[in-house]
């Protein structure tokens, strides 16, 4: 991928990044096909994954965490590499680039804030972070982000879990949390819950959040979310019926946690603008390399303008995505919020990248349609992400208010 915009030391780590996913990674879907490639042998009856696909990502995790990989972005002080938002998404870029949806393996290289080790652990005790923080770092455990719900999606304020204090400093959880990314097979979870009824409704705080193990009594996975006609997933509705957790687990402030929470979405969001432009990237790679050898009507298929002109628009797009995805990233390396900015960038990137696997998938015909290319699964991902942390029209809601509230530099 072009190095443009990034320092010789995020180039250097591109390399790096490259070589393993090929030499460790890639192989296991040929290797695995079976249980990888296809969903009839990736879930079993209740829908999660079979143990063979949860050791091989576990298997991925580790490898990448001993390359050094996997904890790269992990703040320094948490024992990680410490590299910034530039770096990240030009990584998580690279990733989904190479990798397109069906290497898909090689999306558990990094360790995603929400479902491995990450800032929130700053927030915990010594006690807890030396009894947690390990076997997240080595990539042998997980965890998930607990903050929505079946009537809490966007509108965190209508959250209506709850933790009630025990008496001796600890609380009570209960309440039902639904759209949990990996959720089905997490060791741990962060759950959001209210503390504080007065301050939700006032919508000034009165929330806060927990570390809790997922063995805990009383914590169960109801149900996992299928997408897409697939008979199984990633994401699951889980209970939480009088969980109890102690003091320690309080993560950061109690009443405090929508600022983690926010902060967890900025990061989704730039998380989501890298897997946009990546996915985008490899979209139009297909497309161009098919035109490029397809005849049509006598001539390549990348003679006809009716096929090259839409190309060349999408890779505009792309490129611009591509360009304020960097801008955005080094924003926030340098101490911005950039919360419009990064509105924007997911906006462009998400929207963006669903026209031009759309038009691959055109441009390649009925070769774009099949599941052996790949295209329909990338338009999914896609389009997934065109809802989560945030969707395009509550984005454009941020992006106005910060403008009409003078924030106007472009």
């Amino acid at each position: 991928m072009s190095t443009t915009g990034v320092s010789e030391e995020t180039s250097a780590i591109l390399s790096g990044l490259e070589g393993f996913l090929r030499a460790e990674v890639f192989p296991l879907h040929e290797e695995y096909a079976a249980v990888l490639n296809d969903q009839r042998g990736r879930y079993d009856e209740t829908g999660r994954h079979v143990d063979r696909v949860e050791e091989l990502r576990r298997r991925v995790r580790t490898a990448s965490a001993e390359a050094g990989f996997f904890t790269m972005t992990v703040p320094e002080d948490l024992g990680g590499g410490g590299q910034g938002a530039v770096t990240t998404y030009a990584a998580w870029e690279l990733v989904y680039r190479l990798s397109g949806p069906h290497r898909w393996l090689a999306h558990d290289v990094l360790a995603h804030w929400a479902t491995g080790p990450s800032f929130v652990f700053g927030l915990v005790g010594e006690d807890v972070r030396e009894r947690v923080l390990p076997s997240l770092m080595s990539g042998e455990k997980s965890m998930c982000f607990m903050m929505s719900e079946p009537e809490a999606g966007s509108d965190a304020w209508s959250m209506r879990t709850r933790a009630v204090p025990d008496g001796s400093g600890g609380w009570r959880l209960t309440g039902t949390k639904q759209w949990t990314t990996n959720g089905p097979y997490a060791d741990y979870g962060l759950v959001f819950a209210v503390t504080d009824p007065d301050a939700l409704a006032e919508r000034s705080g009165g929330v806060s959040a927990f570390l809790v193990d997922t063995d805990a009594p009383g914590f169960q996975v109801d149900s996992v979310i299928s997408l897409y006609g697939e008979s199984g997933g990633n994401h699951a509705i889980i209970s939480l019926d009088d969980v109890h957790v102690t003091p320690e687990l309080l993560v950061g402030e109690e009443g405090q946690a929508a600022g983690i929470g926010l902060g967890g979405i900025s990061l989704g969001r730039m998380y989501n603008c890298a897997k946009s432009v990546g996915l985008a990237r490899w979209a139009l790679d297909q497309a161009l390399d098919y035109a490029a050898e397809r005849r049509s009507f006598g001539k390549l298929l990348a003679e006809h303008q009716g096929v090259m002109f839409p190309l060349a628009e999408c890779a505009t797009y792309v490129h611009a995505a591509h360009v304020l995805g960097l801008d955005t990233a080094a924003r926030i390396d340098a101490g911005e919020r950039a919360l419009k900015e990064s509105a924007m960038c997911k906006i462009l990137s998400t929207e963006m990248a669903t026209r031009t696997i759309d038009r691959a998938m055109q441009t390649l015909g009925g070769m774009g349609i099949t599941t052996e290319i790949g295209m329909a699964e990338a338009w999914h991902m896609i389009r997934t992400v065109q809802i989560a942390d945030g969707s395009a029209e509550i984005l454009r809601r941020l992006v106005a208010g910060r403008l009409l509230a003078g924030d106007r530099d472009l």
